[in-house]
């Protein structure tokens, strides 16, 4: 898309959020939508929720960890967690720009690094089958469903035709009327509308959108804006936008949740945010319904440089510098703990009180210790599981109303996974009970 184009899509969003009118996608409810779902903002007591993001759909196969779903579901309520976050696949679910489903999807594996979520292998498979079979598994067990996307690419590369406000609109619209034309809405928790906006997804035109406006501002003097968002940088407080850039980010996703509400009033929207990226708030929260604000110990820039987590762990090109960087993180993280858990607590003290400002349910679905970390001869997961102790008490101490144990509560985990008795005790802590 031509940059004209592309600011004259934008423009049109932004005028129509200003005259009242709700946008050019916005339409009427068909009928009366069966939305019953139990809401963020309904909920009276905590939530201990995991992240399964693309993998229980992309490891539902031999060996995947999700290839009996009936016995991921019992084994995470056994450890005492009631909910889950996962990639809905929106772009994928929804038709696409020519009107046509699809039903099937294939997804490449283009390397053999280790893959510690989405698939492991290349796979085929089918969204639209995967949320009638699995959401109802949920609401049997009375799991409540937090409705994500990555936006992730697939071998088609959907995600990159979807483009600009109305395009992304509609295909999060149509995929939740196909939710509620089949009465699946009711497990809905929420809609985290763009994985750890603006910084982590693919939804490309985006991401153009922003380099567009870099692009034209010579006197920023930085030519690899997008090239900064996109690495796996754990010190975010340095990735700095523009004003033109951060008034760009506002306006769509301003634009895109006040459509979206406007069509579906009984949901709960937004997007979840990484909480180290220093411009977090200025992501036009005015219209989030709840904040998923995502915390690491590794993004303390002196641990992180210290222990040298970029190198050793943050690209997991290979595993030699495994023994000598987990070797540094305990050294570190014995020596500085207290100074480590204040920095964390002020990150999530700041995430209430913004929360409370706008009078919506907060917590956080990805955290706590390392971003990065696997079954491996040369590591294990006590560091993983100390961080999450400490942040789930951090958390009910400041009112999370859902919180997680890390990014790792996956069956395929399962150094992480077979501690029953660990998860169910910081599982009640997360839930009060």
């Amino acid at each position: 898309m031509h940059r004209r184009d592309f600011l004259k899509t934008v423009a049109v969003g932004a005028a129509g959020l200003t005259s009242g009118n709700p946008g050019a996608y916005a339409k009427p409810p068909i009928g009366s939508p069966t939305v019953t779902a139990k809401t963020l903002s309904k909920l009276n007591k905590p939530l201990a929720i995991a992240m399964w993001d693309l993998a229980w759909l992309l490891r539902h196969q031999k060996g995947g960890g999700f290839e009996d779903w009936d016995r991921a579901l019992d084994e995470l309520a056994e450890r005492g967690y009631n909910a889950i976050r996962i990639d809905v696949f929106p772009h994928l679910v929804a038709a696409d720009p020519d009107g046509n489903i699809k039903q099937r999807f294939f997804f490449p594996k283009n390397d053999w690094k280790p893959s510690l979520w989405s698939n492991k292998y290349s796979v085929y498979a089918h969204p639209r089958e995967g949320l009638l079979e699995f959401l109802p598994k949920c609401r049997k067990r009375g799991i409540a469903v937090g409705l994500a996307t990555w936006f992730g690419s697939d071998a088609s590369k959907r995600n990159d035709s979807i483009e600009g406000v109305e395009g992304f609109v509609r295909v999060w619209d149509e995929t939740l009327q196909f939710l509620n034309d089949n009465n699946l809405l009711d497990v809905a928790l929420y809609v985290d509308v763009l994985n750890e906006y603006p910084l982590y997804h693919g939804f490309s035109w985006l991401k153009n959108g922003q380099q567009t406006q870099k692009s034209t501002k010579k006197e920023s003097g930085n030519k690899n804006a997008q090239t900064d968002l996109e690495a796996d940088n754990p010190q975010l407080e340095d990735v700095r936008l523009d004003q033109d850039q951060r008034g760009f980010h506002q306006t769509f996703m301003t634009n895109s949740l006040t459509q979206l509400k406007t069509r579906w009033p009984k949901l709960d929207f937004f997007a979840s945010l990484v909480g180290n990226y220093g411009r977090w708030q200025q992501m036009g929260l005015d219209r989030f319904d709840a904040l998923d604000v995502h915390l690491w110990f590794v993004f303390n820039k002196q641990f992180s440089k210290q222990v040298g987590y970029r190198k050793n762990f943050g690209k997991v090109e290979n595993d030699l510098g495994f023994e000598k960087g987990y070797a540094a993180i305990r050294q570190y993280f014995k020596n500085h703990k207290a100074e480590l858990i204040e920095w964390m607590e002020d990150k999530i003290r700041t995430v209430a009180e913004v929360g409370k400002k706008y009078g919506i349910p907060y917590g956080n679905t990805e955290g706590w210790g390392p971003v990065r970390w696997m079954d491996h001869p040369l590591l294990d997961w006590d560091w993983v599981k100390e961080s999450a102790e400490i942040c789930a008490r951090l958390g009910a101490r400041y009112g999370y109303m859902f919180n997680c144990t890390s990014n790792f509560t996956h069956p395929h985990f399962r150094g992480y996974w077979q501690d029953i008795k660990w998860h169910q005790k910081v599982t009640s802590i997360i839930k009060d009970v």
